[in-house]
Parts: C-alpha cells; sequence; structure tokens
C-alpha cells in the first residue's frame, strides 16, 4: 500500500539544525495524514507533528512547538521535518507514519498510523 524510507539523521551540537526527509511511494489514499514520530532507547513512541491532506492543518507535539516545522511536497511524496534549536532530548530514532485517514484521532497516537518507516537516527549532543 505505501512504503516511507526516511532520510537526514545524523549527529548535530545543541542549538543546531537538522532537515529530516520521508520519501513515500503508494496509493495516495494510504498516505492521507502523514506524520513524524521518534523513539529513545528505554521511552515510549512518541508523536512528533502531524500533517493532513493539503498541508493545510498540522499538529505539533508541545515539546517541539516553535522549533520544529512538518511540511511535504506538492506531489505528496516527500515529507519533511524542519529542525531548528535542537536539544539533547531530541535525540531519538526518527520514524515516518502514515494513515488513510483525512483526519487522524488522536493525530500524535502512535497507533492511528498503520504504515511506518525503518527510522533514522537523530543524535544531539551538548
Amino acid at each position: 500500500q505505501v512504503q516511507l524510507v526516511e532520510s537526514g539523521g545524523g549527529s548535530v551540537q545543541a542549538g543546531g539544525s537538522l532537515r529530516l526527509s520521508c520519501g513515500a511511494i503508494g496509493d495516495a489514499s494510504s498516505r492521507r495524514s502523514m506524520a513524524w514520530f521518534r523513539q529513545a532507547p528505554g521511552k515510549e513512541r512518541e508523536g512528533v507533528a502531524v500533517i493532513t491532506t493539503g498541508g493545510s492543518t498540522t499538529y505539533y507535539a508541545d515539546s517541539v512547538k516553535g522549533r520544529f516545522t512538518i511540511s511535504q511536497d506538492n506531489a505528496r511524496t516527500t515529507l519533511y521535518l524542519q529542525m531548528n534549536s535542537l536539544k539533547p532530548e531530541d535525540t531519538a530514532m526518527y520514524y515516518c507514519a502514515a494513515s488513510s485517514s483525512y483526519r487522524v484521532y488522536p493525530p500524535l497516537h502512535r497507533l492511528s498510523y498503520p504504515y511506518w518507516g525503518q527510522g533514522t537516527q537523530v543524535t544531539v549532543s551538548s
């Protein structure tokens, strides 16, 4: 139905920036809503940001508001996560996720997304 491949992860110092990309291949109906999640060792996977079809509606976790921006290209084949003012607590494996729903509720819950990428590691040092 859909294949998701993340890229752009790496190591960066605190205060730096990084942009993650997620290439999406498959029926558009399977990725009407897309999101970024992250999971640090020993912690639960948490929602970071969500964007709905058309890009007119976005949702962000409180911990990243004002620092991260989710977006996608016009063809809806690539999802982005611009991360600024990175903090050590942002260190995690970041995953791209997709849902066939036009609107996901709750928008940042992992069980709302049936399709997942393999993840890309982001490490922020002090």
